[in-house]
């Protein structure tokens, strides 16, 4: 089975039946199907043939859909890329991925067109919202380009589909990379663990669909399961209510963040709206503090579901048994087609409740692209080592307990301090500087830099924030910046990372 495969077969069960919405705009899943041929027909003409890359910078919208489909009927990769991302970031993902294509909206390209001629590997520019004619292709030139002819290119189940540059520093990007076959069978796992049917409305709201779980758990899953996906933009919780009621939503996908925001509207002004058409209410991206789990079923009626997974695992591992209260703090059970195991240093199993390492069998990534020595060390006999630390007890039901890997998640988003550190020592006048996650309520985890200034130099927290601001994405941007005379350090010399999170403001 190929993602073509799947979209044709979705297409002929389900023809008219709405597939994608966006406030008026709908597409049914022949007009998705149709469109998306017209995209992969004009990539042919375009000379973009199987096995090239086909960077995306692209927000939420009914035409990602249509150009990732298109991407992936003709054996081109998709590479699915953050619109937060700034020039600097971007340029270490464009050449680690030399895409061939670059997909993207005016806003985003406009502080790329002056470093367009670095990267050599670009032949064609797709501009979806067309405010640069003569220098890009507009989408409506593409579409137009295209026929609605099937597109007939053969597929086979291990190419690779998809890269994925979430699991990696930007600054030293690891691509995974998902094969078409991973990809349907897991929409079709998630879709099962989710009784998910074509009587389900799903909503996608504050999950970036260059991400896997908004790309797979909400957009594939839905497509193989011929569910209606609603698209709301932006972060308005009273939007969100609103367009549940309206559309009669029956499953919601969202990181603690957006729980957290929901419980504190609810408490300040009561619920509103009629949430009744929602069966499923589900939680992923990073723990869910037990506290919002607690107050959410008191204020809404309704507890939330947990389910874990990894980018390198495509997406959806395990997940709490639905129309059952899960136990609190646990992301429940192993879906079927998924073996998962608690292992020690030297990779034993250990016995039910004694935290280690989680390892996974299933449907993983083929690996790190162009990476063999950090794919060997993840991918062990067939088995994934996620580098998180959990228990699992003697039901089944996995608990996550933190991670063996450097690593900072602010709303359901993955930072790695090496990131930010990579950027902070570019400054002319920082000496040292070290970055660690500190707990916060609303967003999981808030970014603390630690810095030492050169001899001499002066600087304020504004100007750092200012700096980082221009090389890097606004959310891995550190909330908290303290300046000391030196960091603290082990008896090897390494910083101790953990007398940093001590340290007052």
């Amino acid at each position: 089975m190929n993602l073509k495969l799947m979209l044709e077969g979705a297409a002929r069960q389900y023809g008219g039946k709405t597939a994608i919405a966006l406030g008026e705009h709908r597409l049914s899943y022949t007009e998705l199907d149709e469109a998306s041929n017209r995209v992969a027909n004009a990539l042919l003409k375009m000379g973009v043939g199987k096995g090239d890359w086909v960077a995306m910078l692209l927000v939420n919208s009914p035409e990602f859909v249509v150009i990732y489909f298109g991407i992936v009927k003709i054996g081109a990769v998709a590479v699915p890329l953050d619109t937060k991302y700034k020039v600097d970031e971007l340029t270490s993902l464009f050449d680690n991925s030399k895409p061939k294509v670059l997909v993207t909206e005016s806003p985003y390209l406009e502080p790329l067109i002056p470093v367009l001629p670095r990267f050599k590997s670009i032949r064609h520019i797709i501009d979806v919202s067309s405010r640069y004619e003569g220098q890009a292709l507009s989408y409506q030139e593409v579409v137009a380009m295209g026929s609605e002819q099937k597109v007939e290119v053969e597929l086979k189940p291990e190419d690779i589909a998809h890269i994925a540059y979430t699991s990696g520093p930007t600054f030293r990007p690891r691509g995974v990379m998902l094969s078409h076959q991973c990809l349907v069978t897991e929409a079709a796992i998630s879709g099962d663990g989710f009784q998910q049917t074509d009587k389900d409305i799903e909503l996608l709201f504050a999950l970036p669909m260059h991400h896997v779980i908004g790309l797979v758990v909400v957009l594939l899953t839905s497509i193989i399961k011929g569910s209606t996906l609603v698209m709301l933009p932006g972060l308005s919780m009273s939007s969100l209510m609103e367009t549940i009621e309206k559309e009669r939503v029956t499953i919601f996908m969202g990181v603690p963040f957006v729980y957290a925001l929901m419980v504190r509207m609810a408490e300040e002004e009561g619920v509103k709206r009629d949430l009744s058409s929602l069966r499923l209410w589900a939680s992923a991206g990073a723990p869910l503090p037990i506290d919002i789990m607690v107050r959410f079923k008191q204020l809404f009626g309704v507890g939330i579901v947990q389910f874990w997974g990894l980018t390198e695992a495509v997406a959806h591992v395990t997940c709490q048994l639905l129309g059952e209260s899960g136990k609190l703090g646990s992301v429940g059970e192993a879906l079927p087609g998924w073996e998962v195991r608690i292992v020690d240093d030297n990779g034993k199993e250990l016995p039910p409740d004694q935290p280690g390492e989680i390892i996974v069998s299933g449907p993983i990534m083929k690996g790190y692209y162009n990476n063999p020595q950090a794919t060997a060390e993840r991918i062990k006999k067939g088995w994934l080592y996620t580098g998180d630390i959990g228990r699992m007890d003697r039901d089944g039901d996995l608990f996550i307990l933190g991670r063996k890997k450097e690593m900072i998640i602010v709303k359901g988003q993955n930072i790695y301090p090496s990131d930010i550190e990579y950027v902070l020592h570019s400054h002319p006048k920082i000496a040292e500087a070290a970055v660690v996650g500190i707990p916060d309520e609303l967003r999981g985890e808030t970014v603390r830099a630690v810095i030492s200034l050169k001899e001499g130099k002066v600087a304020t927290e504004a100007a750092i924030k200012r700096f980082c601001l221009e090389h890097m994405a606004n959310y891995k941007v550190p909330k908290q910046i303290i300046f000391v005379d030196s960091l603290p350090k082990t008896i090897t010399g390494k910083v101790c990372k953990e007398d940093l999170k001590r340290i007052s403001e």
